[in-house]
Protein backbone atom coordinates (compact mmCIF):
# COMPACT_ATOMS: atom_id res chain seq x y z
CA UNK A 1 0.00 0.00 0.00
CA UNK A 2 2.82 2.45 0.89
CA UNK A 3 4.44 1.82 -2.51
CA UNK A 4 1.13 2.52 -4.28
CA UNK A 5 0.68 5.84 -2.44
CA UNK A 6 4.19 6.93 -3.30
CA UNK A 7 3.60 5.99 -6.94
CA UNK A 8 0.37 8.04 -7.09
CA UNK A 9 2.12 11.08 -5.56
CA UNK A 10 4.95 10.77 -8.07
CA UNK A 11 2.51 10.52 -10.97
CA UNK A 12 0.60 13.58 -9.76
CA UNK A 13 3.85 15.46 -9.44
CA UNK A 14 4.76 14.52 -12.98
CA UNK A 15 1.52 16.04 -14.23
CA UNK A 16 2.35 19.45 -12.76
CA UNK A 17 4.13 21.73 -15.24
CA UNK A 18 7.81 21.86 -14.45
CA UNK A 19 9.16 25.26 -13.50
CA UNK A 20 5.65 26.74 -12.90
CA UNK A 21 6.14 30.05 -11.09
CA UNK A 22 4.75 30.22 -7.55
CA UNK A 23 2.37 33.06 -6.68
CA UNK A 24 4.08 36.15 -5.33
CA UNK A 25 2.29 37.53 -2.26
CA UNK A 26 2.88 40.69 -0.20
CA UNK A 27 1.14 40.95 3.16
CA UNK A 28 0.11 44.52 4.09
CA UNK A 29 -1.44 45.55 7.42
CA UNK A 30 -3.24 48.91 7.38
CA UNK A 31 -5.72 51.06 9.33
CA UNK A 32 -8.23 52.07 6.61
CA UNK A 33 -11.00 49.80 7.89
CA UNK A 34 -14.05 52.07 7.40
CA UNK A 35 -15.95 50.73 4.32
CA UNK A 36 -15.39 53.73 2.01
CA UNK A 37 -11.73 53.98 3.05
CA UNK A 38 -11.27 50.26 2.45
CA UNK A 39 -12.74 50.48 -1.05
CA UNK A 40 -10.46 53.38 -1.97
CA UNK A 41 -7.39 51.44 -0.85
CA UNK A 42 -8.53 48.24 -2.55
CA UNK A 43 -8.83 50.08 -5.88
CA UNK A 44 -5.20 51.19 -5.64
CA UNK A 45 -4.08 47.74 -4.55
CA UNK A 46 -5.85 46.14 -7.52
CA UNK A 47 -3.97 48.49 -9.84
CA UNK A 48 -0.67 47.58 -8.21
CA UNK A 49 -1.44 43.86 -8.46
CA UNK A 50 -2.12 44.19 -12.17
CA UNK A 51 1.11 46.12 -12.73
CA UNK A 52 3.35 43.87 -10.66
CA UNK A 53 1.74 40.48 -11.29
CA UNK A 54 1.56 39.74 -7.59
CA UNK A 55 -1.17 39.46 -4.96
CA UNK A 56 -1.44 41.80 -1.97
CA UNK A 57 -2.99 40.26 1.11
CA UNK A 58 -4.65 43.05 3.10
CA UNK A 59 -5.34 42.94 6.83
CA UNK A 60 -7.27 45.72 8.56
CA UNK A 61 -6.29 47.03 11.97
CA UNK A 62 -8.19 49.29 14.35
CA UNK A 63 -6.66 52.31 16.06
CA UNK A 64 -7.66 50.90 19.45
CA UNK A 65 -5.86 47.57 19.09
CA UNK A 66 -3.70 47.87 15.98
CA UNK A 67 -0.44 48.90 17.58
CA UNK A 68 -0.63 46.12 20.18
CA UNK A 69 -1.25 43.60 17.36
CA UNK A 70 1.74 44.91 15.44
CA UNK A 71 3.99 44.61 18.49
CA UNK A 72 2.75 41.08 19.16
CA UNK A 73 3.30 40.09 15.52
CA UNK A 74 6.88 41.38 15.47
CA UNK A 75 7.61 39.69 18.80
CA UNK A 76 6.24 36.36 17.53
CA UNK A 77 7.84 36.55 14.08
CA UNK A 78 4.47 36.73 12.29
CA UNK A 79 4.55 40.39 11.21
CA UNK A 80 3.50 41.24 7.64
CA UNK A 81 5.81 42.42 4.87
CA UNK A 82 4.51 46.01 4.82
CA UNK A 83 3.09 47.92 7.78
CA UNK A 84 1.36 51.26 8.15
CA UNK A 85 2.62 53.23 11.16
CA UNK A 86 1.52 56.52 12.68
CA UNK A 87 4.14 59.26 12.75
CA UNK A 88 4.68 58.99 16.52
CA UNK A 89 5.03 55.18 16.38
CA UNK A 90 7.78 54.83 13.80
CA UNK A 91 10.71 55.45 16.16
CA UNK A 92 9.64 52.70 18.55
CA UNK A 93 9.76 50.15 15.71
CA UNK A 94 12.81 51.47 13.86
CA UNK A 95 14.86 51.71 17.07
CA UNK A 96 13.96 48.10 17.89
CA UNK A 97 15.60 46.83 14.69
CA UNK A 98 12.46 45.18 13.26
CA UNK A 99 12.18 47.44 10.19
CA UNK A 100 14.25 47.07 7.02
CA UNK A 101 16.72 49.87 6.37
CA UNK A 102 15.66 51.12 2.95
CA UNK A 103 18.38 51.22 0.25
CA UNK A 104 19.69 54.76 -0.24
CA UNK A 105 18.79 54.88 -3.92
CA UNK A 106 15.29 53.40 -3.49
CA UNK A 107 13.51 56.54 -2.21
CA UNK A 108 14.08 60.23 -2.91
CA UNK A 109 13.43 61.80 0.52
CA UNK A 110 13.77 65.36 -0.79
CA UNK A 111 10.41 65.07 -2.58
CA UNK A 112 8.50 64.91 0.73
CA UNK A 113 7.41 67.80 2.95
CA UNK A 114 10.26 68.62 5.29
CA UNK A 115 8.42 68.20 8.60
CA UNK A 116 7.44 64.63 7.62
CA UNK A 117 11.02 63.42 7.14
CA UNK A 118 12.26 63.20 10.73
CA UNK A 119 10.04 60.24 11.78
CA UNK A 120 11.20 58.29 8.72
CA UNK A 121 14.77 58.15 10.04
CA UNK A 122 16.48 56.54 12.99
CA UNK A 123 20.12 57.43 13.67
CA UNK A 124 20.49 58.79 10.16
CA UNK A 125 19.12 55.71 8.42
CA UNK A 126 15.85 55.59 6.48
CA UNK A 127 13.32 53.03 7.73
CA UNK A 128 9.92 54.38 6.62
CA UNK A 129 8.37 56.43 3.83
CA UNK A 130 5.85 59.25 4.44
CA UNK A 131 2.50 58.48 2.81
CA UNK A 132 -0.13 61.06 3.84
CA UNK A 133 -0.07 64.02 6.26
CA UNK A 134 -2.69 66.20 7.91
CA UNK A 135 -3.08 68.87 10.56
CA UNK A 136 -5.57 70.67 12.84
CA UNK A 137 -7.18 74.08 12.29
CA UNK A 138 -9.50 76.45 14.16
CA UNK A 139 -13.24 76.05 13.64
CA UNK A 140 -15.64 78.84 14.59
CA UNK A 141 -19.43 79.14 14.71
CA UNK A 142 -20.56 82.30 12.91
CA UNK A 143 -23.98 82.40 14.56
CA UNK A 144 -22.53 82.35 18.07
CA UNK A 145 -20.00 85.05 17.17
CA UNK A 146 -22.77 87.23 15.79
CA UNK A 147 -24.96 86.67 18.85
CA UNK A 148 -22.06 87.80 21.06
CA UNK A 149 -21.59 90.97 18.96
CA UNK A 150 -18.24 89.77 17.56
CA UNK A 151 -16.90 90.25 14.01
CA UNK A 152 -17.54 87.50 11.46
CA UNK A 153 -13.98 86.18 11.45
CA UNK A 154 -11.69 83.94 13.43
CA UNK A 155 -9.60 85.41 16.26
CA UNK A 156 -6.09 86.33 15.12
CA UNK A 157 -4.16 85.73 18.36
CA UNK A 158 -4.51 83.34 21.29
CA UNK A 159 -5.29 86.28 23.55
CA UNK A 160 -8.06 87.39 21.18
CA UNK A 161 -9.38 83.82 21.06
CA UNK A 162 -9.72 83.95 24.84
CA UNK A 163 -11.58 87.29 24.55
CA UNK A 164 -13.93 85.91 21.89
CA UNK A 165 -14.61 82.80 23.98
CA UNK A 166 -15.38 84.89 27.06
CA UNK A 167 -17.97 86.92 25.10
CA UNK A 168 -19.62 83.75 23.72
CA UNK A 169 -19.53 81.72 26.94
CA UNK A 170 -23.01 81.22 28.42
CA UNK A 171 -22.99 77.84 30.17
CA UNK A 172 -26.36 78.49 31.77
CA UNK A 173 -27.77 78.45 28.21
CA UNK A 174 -25.76 75.39 27.20
CA UNK A 175 -23.36 77.48 25.08
CA UNK A 176 -19.60 77.41 25.64
CA UNK A 177 -16.94 79.82 24.44
CA UNK A 178 -14.45 77.20 23.30
CA UNK A 179 -13.59 73.56 23.58
CA UNK A 180 -10.68 72.39 25.74
CA UNK A 181 -9.45 68.81 25.71
CA UNK A 182 -9.26 67.36 29.20
CA UNK A 183 -8.30 63.83 30.24
CA UNK A 184 -8.30 62.46 26.70
CA UNK A 185 -5.35 60.12 26.19
CA UNK A 186 -3.33 60.53 22.97
CA UNK A 187 -5.32 63.68 22.09
CA UNK A 188 -4.67 66.23 24.83
CA UNK A 189 -1.01 66.75 23.89
CA UNK A 190 -2.07 67.56 20.30
CA UNK A 191 -3.91 70.63 21.65
CA UNK A 192 -1.24 71.83 24.09
CA UNK A 193 1.90 71.33 21.99
CA UNK A 194 0.75 73.87 19.34
CA UNK A 195 0.55 76.48 22.08
CA UNK A 196 4.03 75.59 23.33
CA UNK A 197 5.44 75.81 19.81
CA UNK A 198 3.62 79.06 19.01
CA UNK A 199 4.93 80.63 22.23
CA UNK A 200 8.50 79.58 21.39
CA UNK A 201 8.72 76.58 23.73
CA UNK A 202 9.07 72.82 23.18
CA UNK A 203 8.72 69.58 25.09
CA UNK A 204 12.12 68.04 24.21
CA UNK A 205 15.42 69.50 23.04
CA UNK A 206 17.52 68.15 20.17
CA UNK A 207 19.13 65.58 22.48
CA UNK A 208 15.74 64.18 23.51
CA UNK A 209 15.67 65.64 27.02
CA UNK A 210 12.71 67.65 28.43
CA UNK A 211 12.83 71.45 28.33
CA UNK A 212 9.54 72.36 29.95
CA UNK A 213 10.71 74.67 32.71
CA UNK A 214 10.91 77.82 30.59
CA UNK A 215 8.95 81.09 30.79
CA UNK A 216 7.61 80.45 27.27
CA UNK A 217 6.26 77.02 28.25
CA UNK A 218 4.65 78.43 31.40
CA UNK A 219 3.01 81.22 29.37
CA UNK A 220 1.70 78.69 26.81
CA UNK A 221 0.19 76.33 29.38
CA UNK A 222 -1.17 79.33 31.31
CA UNK A 223 -3.02 80.36 28.14
CA UNK A 224 -4.50 76.88 27.78
CA UNK A 225 -5.69 76.92 31.39
CA UNK A 226 -7.32 80.32 30.94
CA UNK A 227 -9.23 78.99 27.92
CA UNK A 228 -10.66 76.30 30.18
CA UNK A 229 -12.28 79.01 32.29
CA UNK A 230 -14.22 80.35 29.29
CA UNK A 231 -14.95 77.00 27.69
CA UNK A 232 -15.88 73.40 28.29
CA UNK A 233 -13.32 70.76 29.29
CA UNK A 234 -14.28 67.50 27.62
CA UNK A 235 -13.10 64.77 25.25
CA UNK A 236 -12.45 65.28 21.54
CA UNK A 237 -15.49 63.20 20.60
CA UNK A 238 -17.86 65.14 22.88
CA UNK A 239 -16.53 68.54 21.81
CA UNK A 240 -16.80 67.65 18.11
CA UNK A 241 -20.44 66.68 18.72
CA UNK A 242 -21.23 69.88 20.65
CA UNK A 243 -19.66 72.01 17.93
CA UNK A 244 -21.85 70.35 15.30
CA UNK A 245 -24.87 71.08 17.53
CA UNK A 246 -24.01 74.80 17.56
CA UNK A 247 -23.15 74.82 21.28
CA UNK A 248 -19.45 75.62 20.99
CA UNK A 249 -18.06 78.87 19.65
CA UNK A 250 -14.42 78.00 18.91
CA UNK A 251 -12.75 74.63 18.61
CA UNK A 252 -9.51 73.13 17.22
CA UNK A 253 -10.15 69.95 15.26
CA UNK A 254 -9.37 68.08 12.05
CA UNK A 255 -10.58 67.14 8.60
CA UNK A 256 -13.05 64.56 9.91
CA UNK A 257 -15.07 67.39 11.47
CA UNK A 258 -14.80 69.56 8.35
CA UNK A 259 -16.19 66.69 6.27
CA UNK A 260 -19.19 66.34 8.58
CA UNK A 261 -19.86 70.09 8.44
CA UNK A 262 -19.58 70.12 4.65
CA UNK A 263 -22.62 67.86 4.38
CA UNK A 264 -24.79 69.76 6.87
CA UNK A 265 -27.65 71.94 5.60
CA UNK A 266 -26.31 74.61 8.00
CA UNK A 267 -22.72 74.41 6.70
CA UNK A 268 -22.63 78.17 6.04
CA UNK A 269 -22.88 78.76 9.81
CA UNK A 270 -19.37 77.38 10.30
CA UNK A 271 -15.96 78.75 9.39
CA UNK A 272 -12.39 77.44 9.42
CA UNK A 273 -9.13 79.34 9.80
CA UNK A 274 -5.47 78.67 10.61
CA UNK A 275 -4.57 78.58 14.29
CA UNK A 276 -4.01 82.04 15.79
CA UNK A 277 -0.49 83.16 16.57
CA UNK A 278 0.98 85.06 19.49
CA UNK A 279 0.99 88.16 17.27
CA UNK A 280 -1.75 89.10 14.78
CA UNK A 281 0.69 89.07 11.85
CA UNK A 282 1.59 85.38 12.29
CA UNK A 283 -0.36 82.15 12.25
CA UNK A 284 0.14 79.61 14.98
CA UNK A 285 2.06 76.35 14.65
CA UNK A 286 -0.28 73.38 14.54
CA UNK A 287 0.15 69.69 15.21
CA UNK A 288 0.78 67.58 12.11
CA UNK A 289 0.21 63.86 11.94
CA UNK A 290 1.07 61.40 9.23
CA UNK A 291 0.93 57.81 8.06
CA UNK A 292 4.10 55.98 7.07
CA UNK A 293 4.83 52.73 5.26
CA UNK A 294 7.66 50.49 6.39
CA UNK A 295 8.96 47.02 5.52
CA UNK A 296 9.55 44.15 7.92
CA UNK A 297 13.27 43.42 8.25
CA UNK A 298 12.44 39.70 8.15
CA UNK A 299 10.25 39.88 5.03
CA UNK A 300 11.19 37.29 2.38
CA UNK A 301 9.84 39.59 -0.37
CA UNK A 302 11.55 42.88 0.46
CA UNK A 303 11.99 44.03 -3.14
CA UNK A 304 8.35 43.37 -3.97
CA UNK A 305 7.30 45.07 -0.72
CA UNK A 306 9.42 48.07 -1.71
CA UNK A 307 7.58 48.26 -5.04
CA UNK A 308 4.28 48.46 -3.14
CA UNK A 309 5.60 51.16 -0.81
CA UNK A 310 6.94 53.21 -3.72
CA UNK A 311 3.64 52.86 -5.60
CA UNK A 312 1.40 53.95 -2.70
CA UNK A 313 3.64 56.86 -1.62
CA UNK A 314 3.95 58.25 -5.13
CA UNK A 315 2.42 61.72 -4.97
CA UNK A 316 -0.03 61.19 -7.81
CA UNK A 317 -1.30 57.91 -6.37
CA UNK A 318 -1.54 59.32 -2.83
CA UNK A 319 -3.44 62.33 -4.22
CA UNK A 320 -6.01 60.01 -5.76
CA UNK A 321 -6.44 58.30 -2.40
CA UNK A 322 -6.86 61.64 -0.60
CA UNK A 323 -9.46 62.84 -3.11
CA UNK A 324 -11.55 59.76 -2.38
CA UNK A 325 -10.83 59.81 1.37
CA UNK A 326 -10.70 63.50 2.41
CA UNK A 327 -10.02 62.50 6.03
CA UNK A 328 -6.67 61.10 4.89
CA UNK A 329 -5.41 64.65 4.43
CA UNK A 330 -2.77 65.36 1.80
CA UNK A 331 -0.05 63.41 0.00
CA UNK A 332 3.25 63.64 1.85
CA UNK A 333 4.99 64.47 -1.42
CA UNK A 334 5.32 68.25 -1.30
CA UNK A 335 4.50 68.86 -4.98
CA UNK A 336 0.99 67.48 -4.40
CA UNK A 337 -0.01 69.45 -1.27
CA UNK A 338 -1.45 72.08 -3.63
CA UNK A 339 -3.13 69.54 -5.91
CA UNK A 340 -5.88 71.47 -7.75
CA UNK A 341 -8.48 68.74 -7.39
CA UNK A 342 -7.82 68.37 -3.67
CA UNK A 343 -8.25 72.11 -3.16
CA UNK A 344 -11.61 72.22 -4.91
CA UNK A 345 -13.16 71.65 -1.48
CA UNK A 346 -12.86 75.13 0.09
CA UNK A 347 -11.88 74.09 3.63
CA UNK A 348 -8.90 72.16 2.27
CA UNK A 349 -7.20 75.43 1.31
CA UNK A 350 -7.10 76.36 5.00
CA UNK A 351 -5.62 72.98 5.90
CA UNK A 352 -3.01 73.32 3.13
CA UNK A 353 -2.10 76.77 4.46
CA UNK A 354 -1.82 75.43 8.01
CA UNK A 355 0.45 72.59 6.86
CA UNK A 356 3.04 75.24 5.99
CA UNK A 357 3.07 76.08 9.70
CA UNK A 358 2.86 72.67 11.34
CA UNK A 359 5.13 70.30 13.23
CA UNK A 360 5.18 66.66 14.22
CA UNK A 361 5.95 65.30 17.66
CA UNK A 362 9.62 64.75 18.53
CA UNK A 363 11.14 61.53 17.22
CA UNK A 364 11.74 59.38 20.28
CA UNK A 365 11.28 55.62 20.87
CA UNK A 366 9.67 56.43 24.23
CA UNK A 367 7.31 59.09 22.93
CA UNK A 368 4.20 57.34 24.27
CA UNK A 369 5.67 57.38 27.79
CA UNK A 370 6.67 61.03 27.41
CA UNK A 371 3.22 61.90 26.07
CA UNK A 372 1.48 60.17 29.01
CA UNK A 373 3.60 61.96 31.62
CA UNK A 374 2.99 65.32 29.95
CA UNK A 375 -0.76 64.78 29.62
CA UNK A 376 -1.12 63.67 33.23
CA UNK A 377 0.53 66.86 34.48
CA UNK A 378 -1.64 69.04 32.22
CA UNK A 379 -4.81 67.32 33.46
CA UNK A 380 -3.83 68.02 37.07
CA UNK A 381 -3.41 71.69 36.15
CA UNK A 382 -6.76 71.77 34.35
CA UNK A 383 -8.51 70.53 37.47
CA UNK A 384 -6.78 73.01 39.73
CA UNK A 385 -4.38 70.67 41.51
CA UNK A 386 -1.29 72.40 40.11
CA UNK A 387 -0.41 75.77 38.61
CA UNK A 388 1.01 75.90 35.09
CA UNK A 389 4.52 76.24 36.49
CA UNK A 390 4.06 73.38 38.94
CA UNK A 391 2.57 71.12 36.26
CA UNK A 392 5.47 71.69 33.89
CA UNK A 393 7.97 71.11 36.68
CA UNK A 394 6.21 67.83 37.49
CA UNK A 395 6.16 66.79 33.82
CA UNK A 396 9.87 67.65 33.52
CA UNK A 397 10.66 65.50 36.56
CA UNK A 398 8.55 62.56 35.38
CA UNK A 399 9.97 62.59 31.86
CA UNK A 400 13.56 62.75 33.12
CA UNK A 401 12.80 59.85 35.44
CA UNK A 402 11.30 57.62 32.78
CA UNK A 403 14.10 58.38 30.32
CA UNK A 404 16.58 57.09 32.87
CA UNK A 405 14.98 53.63 32.44
CA UNK A 406 15.24 51.69 29.20
CA UNK A 407 12.02 49.84 28.39
CA UNK A 408 9.46 51.67 26.22
CA UNK A 409 5.75 51.37 26.83
CA UNK A 410 4.11 48.34 25.22
CA UNK A 411 1.21 50.38 23.88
Amino acid sequence: MRVAVVLIVCLLGACAPSGAPSERVVRFWHFWSEPSYRRALQELIAEFEQRSGCRVELTELSWNEGKAKLLAAFNSGTAPDVVELGSDWVAQFSSAGVLWELPRDSIRPERFVEFALAPAYWKGRLYAVPWVVDTRVLFYHRGLLQRAGLPDRAPRTWAELEQFAERIHAPEQGVYGCGVNGADAHRLYKKVLPLLWSFGADILDSSGMPVLETPQAVAALGQYLRLARVGLVETQRQLDALFLQGKLGLWVSGAWLAEKIRHLPTAAEYGVAPLPGVRPDTIGISFAGGEYLAINAASPVKELALQLVRFLTDGAVAARFCRTVPEAGFPAESAFIEDAQLLQIPYRRVFAQQLRSARMTPVHPRWLDIEAAFEEAVVRALYGELTAEQALREAQRRIRQLLSSSAPAAE
